[in-house]
């Protein structure tokens, strides 16, 4: 029995091996347009992984997206690849990907050298025909503005939130033969905002999605936001891991899962 064990785990590690090695040469010749990068933290993390267990996603280090992007492939004899990575990461830069993040990074610094190590487009775009970028929920702690908007400050506030958001538009339009997909930012639960906070986010939102946004660009939104509030001011409660904790939860994330993978399927197949 303890032969067969581990006779078992060997072939079990081999398969991982096998399908690690196939997956990173099939990268190596992936054209650039069929390849995309998703940029997140943890409630990204959450949905990449969708309903997957740790234990299944530990050994396999694959997420539900992933999965539904190979289904998809093969039934359609398209060749999709999506990797994440956390940016920006939280050892060579901090553990903050709000609006004065990627501005800073993709906007304020670039070029094509990495700025405290982090990616700029100029070196994203070499890799990646598509390229995902989202904010983790503190981004809805939004403050009053002041009437003195400053472009290079941190503070949450929508007057400095317009400013970055409209210089990173820009930004990615200088990369026209690159797709960007911006999620809308995470929701917070009731519990762990204040309703002033809540409105200023849904005005933020619905100024990207109707105002910011623009047709026919190289820019495509998928607005997690709406899902995860249903047209309130929060993230609903039975979406979170609890009514303190803003992260979603397995069954919400593997229902957001789907969704985000069909949206990559669909930026990918666009003209």
């Amino acid at each position: 029995m303890k032969y067969k064990q581990i006779l078992n785990v060997l072939l079990l590690l081999l398969t991982i091996l096998f399908v690690s090695c196939s997956n990173s040469e099939n990268d190596k010749n992936m054209s650039i347009e069929n390849k995309a990068v998703f940029l997140h933290h943890s409630t990204g993390n959450n949905i990449w992984k969708g309903g997957v267990s740790k234990y299944t996603y530990k050994i396999f280090k694959e997420g539900d997206v992933q999965k539904i992007i190979k289904k998809y492939n093969k039934v359609n004899k398209t060749d999709f690849s999506v990797i994440e990575r956390v940016f920006p990461t939280k050892d060579a830069y901090g553990w903050k990907n709000y609006p004065f993040d990627y501005y800073n990074i993709w906007v304020k610094h670039a070029g094509d050298k990495p700025y405290m190590e982090e990616p700029t487009l100029e070196i994203l775009t070499k890799e990646y025909g598509v390229i995902i970028w989202k904010h983790c929920f503190p981004v809805s702690a939004i403050l009053e503005d002041t009437g003195n908007p400053d472009i290079d400050s941190e503070e949450k506030r929508l007057e400095n939130y317009k400013l970055q958001y409209d210089a990173l538009k820009k930004k990615m339009h200088e990369f026209p033969n690159t797709k960007f997909i911006l999620w809308t930012g995470a929701a917070l639960v009731n519990n762990a905002t204040t309703e002033d906070n809540a409105k200023r986010m849904k005005e933020f939102v619905d100024w990207v999605n109707n105002e910011w946004n623009e047709k026919d660009d190289n820019i495509y939104i998928w607005d997690f936001y709406s899902l995860e509030t249903e047209g309130g001011l929060y993230l609903k409660d039975e979406y979170a891991v609890n009514n303190k904790d803003s992260h979603p939860n397995k069954d919400f994330s593997a229902k957001a899962a789907k969704l985000f993978a069909d949206r990559i399927i669909e930026v990918f197949s666009s003209k």
